[in-house]
Parts: structure tokens; C-alpha cells; sequence
């Protein structure tokens, strides 16, 4: 590299180290409240011989003389503890004793035994064992709260909770997932005795709170909830056609002789919204207020945990310029000089047939990028596996359908610079050697090894600022978190299949479509990145589009996969940055494909579910 290069590199890569320091101070400053909150990892081997991961949030003014009101907070499937950090950053600062776990199958917890997913209120209920054990926590002041199936192993917890000789949850919150309002007859009940319950439902929620006809026709959308028998119900304690009730109220009676209460929140959200809804988190923040009364007491409305994921999203900025800067940083040592690239080519499709064929490669791509999700995601085998219906190796069924549809369209990508390279690439000069797309197997797993270097590295400064501030990098759901070394086993089932899109992503971003815009390469990069993104961006927008004028997701287009969208959108966009920033440098797009690959298939192995058959 030449000075200046080295200079401007220097200043990226310092930039980068300050930045992921600075977001693991930050994020650790926030949820600790200025270190007025001891936060603890815990893992331990529960009442149902499982191994479970949790966070335990202690307020320092909480002692055995001083007990305060605990609550175990649960995330949502295919997530993680962290995911609860708004919950648990506003509840510890209120006074209470929180314990975020990771439910069983999910993070750093055992996996989950798919014959048995009540198992221990899939951890839940494991987890309020623990706390009612902990001599600084009110007896009868143990709470639970769970978005999505968080919700429903609270459902699974009060299930166990009401079969014990003594009951140990006084309070419930269920976040977008339904209460269990009928009993085996089908008659309304009121399973949740003379607890203090609610539920946040939000009325364009993918998956719950609907009404269905006899046939299992869809009578009400979401957004009509609050009206249907089921809430209605809800709100008078199991009883039916009694008086009308409202979202937003607290409504009491007494059950048993104890005066309990009932309230629906009805936010006009999405469902994965609902962990970083600023509403949903005032919702909590009154619930609990109303049900135990918060030792510190704060405005609903004051939330700082939106300033933890500022500093958490600067973590990840971090992250991806260290990939660059660090890759361009080892190109000046002795073990990887041999892949710096110092001449200046420019590719250009500078005629009207080759801009046709680059928009044409682009259009005919993000088609057959969509299409293919579309159809996978209508697949019946496909499904069972994604669901962990059908027993198979890939047991992160929702990473394998990712996966393989990251793979289909590698493998689509290279018939197209084929037919390309043939038709029209051969004949008007380009050399492939010269492109870097075949550098020599020597050069190819140099590259390979300076990835991985990389990737270790990075991975390395992840695991040091968890371990000393137990923080991660994530904006809502994209993150980058420490993980067991099972992860990386795990890992080796699914790295292949990324490589092969990430390889054929890398080589056509470089080999075949760059060159100039109006006389600036960063036009081109900006548009390749958009279509990169292009497919994910628009099935999205279709889905809630419709779901925002019909009140309900595409018919047969499930909600799940335009939420799984979500992360994919950003991540395929800034891997065509990334991998052009690293090809300028070597002149080969294996390495920069290489290094996204081991990102994503890690980012997706230890932010999802684990199930064992």
C-alpha cells in the first residue's frame, strides 16, 4: 500500500478499536445505570436437568433486608437473552431484580428437546425456581414476562405454577402471543387465578390474535382484538357476555378472595416490533408498577435503553470497518504481502450491449432471488425442516432455510456470469485471471487464511468486551455475540452453503459488474449493494403493505419469513461494500466472500433455536 493508503488505513482501523470500545462502555454504563446494577452470566443445572443461561440484573440497593420484586423475562424464538435488553435495562432501573434467560434450545442454554418443548416452561419456570430461592427477592412478588414463545413458556410456567403445592408466579405479562382463554371444553376459563395479568397485542401482530370460524376461517385481523370474545373474556376473568371492556384500562375483581387484575394493551405495531417498541416498554414499565408496585419508581415514559442501542449499533459499525481495515492492515505484513494489489484497473461495461448486460445480470438475479424465497418458503419439506417438524441433522431448522436459500441463489449467480462471460464478456476482452477470478489455488487459500484470520480476530475483540463489560453489538435484530464452542461446530453443518453465495456474490460484485458511474466507482458499489438487497426489500414491502390495507400478512406467505428478512436486508448490502473495498486491495474476491461467509454463518448459528430429536 502506498503511504497515504496506509495513513487513511491506520485512521480506520483506530476509528474501528475506539468505536467497539466505546460501545462496550457505553452499552455497559446504560444497563447498569451508571453502575448502580450488578449484572451477573449466569449458567447452571436446573430443576429439570438442564443446563440454562441467564442474566441476572441486581439492583445494588437490593439486599436480604432490603428484598425487591423480581421478574424473569423471556425472548422470543429463533432469539436470545440480549433481545430482552430494552425490557431489563428499564425494569432493574426501576428497582426490580430481573433475570433475562435464554430459554432452552436458544444461546448459551442446553438445547432443546423437541419431543418436550414445555420442558420446565421451556426454561422459564426452571428460571423462577431460581429466583424464589435468591434471599433478596420478595416471595410473593415473582414475576414473568416473554415476548412471542416467551409468552408462551409464561403460559407453559403458569400451567406447572397452578399443579404445585406452592404457587410461585403473583404476575404475568404476555407480549404478543395469546392468553389461554378456553379450557379443554372449549368453555371460557380463567387459568391465571388471582394473578395480575396482561397482554400486549399488537393490532398488525404476523401471527396472533385473530378469531377463527369452526372451519378455521380468519373472522377478525388483529387489529379488531380487542373486540373479540377471547379479549373480551380475558378482561372478565373467563366470564362471558358480561359488560364490554376497553384497551388500555385496568380492570379488578376479586378471585379466590385476592383482588386481581386484567388489562390489554393494544399498540399499533408489528410483532417483532414489540422489542424495541418505546410503547411496549412503558406498557411493561405500568404493568409491573400496577402488579407490584416499582421500588424506583420513574415515568413510563423516561427510557434510556434506546441510548444502549445507539452505543450497541456503534459496536457493529465497529465490527465491519475492523473486517476492512484489519484485512488491509495484514496485507503490509511479511505473511500476507503476496496478496496486496497495487495496480488500478477499472472494469467497464462501456458500450450500450454491456450496460444491457449488467442491468439485465442484475434484474434477472434479484427475480430469481425472490422467487426462490417464495418458493422455498411454500416448500411442505422445506417447511418441516425450517420448523424442526421433519428430523434431520440441520437441527437450527431456520438457519438451513437461509441457508439454502443463500446456496440456490450462489449457484443461480454463477450460471449467469457464465452464460455472461460467454455470450458477451470472452468476446469483448475480459480475462479471468486478469479479473482475479481464477488467481491460482496458492493465491485462492492464501486468501482463505488471511479470512480467517480476520474473521478470528474480530470474533476475538467480541468475546474479551462480553467477558469484561457483558455486552454484545446489535441493532434490534442484527447481532454479533459471544457464543459456546458447540456454535462452531454447529457452524461447519451450514458454512458451506453460505460460501457459496458469498464467493459467487464476491466474484460477480468485482469480476463482472465494476466499473464507474458517472466517473465514481462508489455509484457502482451503491448499486450493486441496493440490489443485492433488492429481492428482501421488496417482499417486505409487499408483505406489510398488504398487511397494513387488509389486516393480515400475504395468503400463504407466512409472516415468519418477511420477519427473517429483516437482518438479511442490511447484512447483503453492506457485504458488496465490504467485498469491493477488500477486492480493490488484493484484486480477489474470495477473500472478502470468504470472510462474509464466516460472519453470517456465526452471526446465524448463536442468534437462533437449537433442538435436539
Amino acid at each position: 500500500m502506498k503511504s497515504s493508503m496506509l495513513k487513511r488505513n491506520s485512521f480506520w482501523l483506530a476509528l474501528s478499536l475506539v468505536l467497539v470500545v466505546l460501545s462496550a462502555i457505553g452499552a455497559s454504563i446504560v444497563q447498569t445505570s451508571a453502575y448502580s446494577i450488578t449484572v451477573k452470566d449466569m449458567s447452571w443445572e436446573t430443576a429439570s436437568g438442564e443446563s440454562m443461561s441467564a442474566l441476572l440484573y441486581k439492583p445494588n440497593s437490593v439486599s436480604a433486608d432490603n428484598p425487591a420484586p423480581a421478574i424473569v423475562v423471556a425472548h422470543g424464538w429463533w432469539n436470545n437473552k440480549e433481545m430482552q435488553d430494552a425490557n431489563y435495562v428499564e425494569l432493574a432501573r426501576r428497582g426490580y431484580v430481573v433475570v433475562s434467560i435464554d430459554m432452552y434450545g436458544h444461546g448459551d442454554s442446553d438445547y432443546l428437546p423437541n419431543a418436550d418443548l414445555a420442558v420446565g416452561g421451556t426454561g422459564m419456570y426452571d428460571a423462577v425456581k431460581l429466583v424464589a430461592d435468591l434471599p433478596y427477592v420478595q416471595q410473593d412478588k415473582i414475576g414473568v414476562s416473554g415476548h412471542s414463545n416467551g409468552a408462551r413458556a409464561a403460559n407453559f410456567s403458569i400451567a406447572i405454577d397452578n399443579e404445585a403445592d406452592k404457587p410461585l408466579i403473583a404476575a404475568l405479562l404476555l407480549v404478543d402471543n395469546d392468553a389461554v382463554y378456553a379450557d379443554e371444553a372449549g368453555a371460557f376459563t380463567n387459568v391465571y387465578g388471582a394473578r395480575d395479568t396482561g397482554i400486549i397485542a399488537d393490532q398488525y401482530d404476523e401471527f396472533f390474535f385473530r378469531s377463527y370460524s369452526a372451519e378455521g376461517a380468519v373472522l377478525t385481523p388483529p387489529r379488531e382484538y380487542i373486540g373479540t370474545p377471547n379479549a373480551q373474556s380475558f378482561l372478565n376473568f373467563g366470564a362471558e357476555g358480561t359488560e364490554e371492556r376497553t384497551a388500555g384500562e385496568f380492570y379488578t375483581d376479586q378471585v379466590d378472595g385476592d383482588e386481581a387484575m386484567r388489562v390489554i394493551y393494544t399498540p399499533a405495531e408489528t410483532h417483532p416490533w414489540g422489542t424495541i417498541s418505546k410503547s411496549t416498554v412503558a406498557s411493561q414499565i405500568e404493568f409491573w408498577d400496577e402488579a407490584f408496585g416499582a421500588p424506583n419508581p420513574i415515568a413510563a415514559g423516561t427510557q434510556v435503553w434506546q441510548v444502549k442501542e445507539v452505543f450497541t449499533t456503534l459496536g457493529l459499525i465497529g465490527f465491519g470497518i475492523f473486517l476492512l481495515a484489519f484485512t488491509r492492515a495484514l496485507l503490509t505484513t511479511r505473511a500476507f504481502a503476496g496478496l496486496k494489489y497495487d495496480g488500478v484497473r477499472e472494469l467497464a461495461a462501456n458500450s450500450r450491449r454491456g450496460h444491457s448486460w449488467f442491468w439485465g445480470g442484475l434484474v434477472a438475479s434479484a427475480f430469481a432471488s425472490a422467487i426462490t424465497y417464495v418458493l422455498l418458503s411454500q416448500s411442505p419439506i422445506m417447511g418441516g425442516i425450517a420448523f424442526n417438524v421433519i428430523p434431520t441433522i440441520f437441527t437450527q431448522g431456520a438457519v438451513f432455510f437461509i441457508a439454502t436459500w443463500a446456496a440456490l441463489n450462489g449457484i443461480i449467480g454463477l450460471v449467469i456470469m457464465t452464460v455472461s462471460y460467454h455470450l458477451f464478456g470472452k468476446k469483448n476482452g475480459m480475462d479471468l485471471r486478469d479479473a482475479g477470478v481464477l488467481p491460482g489455488w496458492r493465491k485462492f487459500f492464501h486468501g482463505i487464511g488471511l479470512g480467517a484470520v480476520v474473521v478470528t480476530a474480530a470474533f476475538g475483540i467480541v468475546f474479551v468486551l462480553d467477558y469484561f463489560f457483558k455486552t454484545d453489538f446489535r441493532l434490534w435484530v442484527i447481532a454479533i455475540k459471544a457464543f459456546g464452542p458447540d456454535k462452531l461446530w454447529i457452524g461447519l453443518l451450514y458454512v458451506p452453503f453460505f460460501l457459496v453465495y458469498f464467493l459467487a456474490n464476491s466474484v460477480a460484485i468485482n469480476a463482472f459488474n465494476r466499473f464507474t458511474i458517472r466517473g465514481k466507482e462508489w455509484g457502482n458499489t451503491a448499486v450493486l449493494a441496493l440490489f443485492n438487497s433488492l429481492a428482501p426489500i421488496i417482499l417486505v414491502v409487499a408483505q406489510y403493505t398488504n398487511f397494513f390495507i387488509t389486516g393480515q400478512p400475504i395468503p400463504g406467505f407466512g409472516g415468519i419469513f418477511s420477519i427473517w428478512l429483516f437482518p438479511v436486508i442490511v447484512i447483503l448490502a453492506v457485504a458488496a461494500v465490504i467485498s469491493r473495498k477488500i477486492y480493490r486491495a488484493t484484486n480477489n474476491p474470495y477473500i472478502g466472500g470468504f470472510i462474509m461467509a464466516a460472519v453470517v454463518t456465526l452471526m446465524s448459528v448463536s442468534n437462533t433455536l437449537t433442538v435436539t430429536y
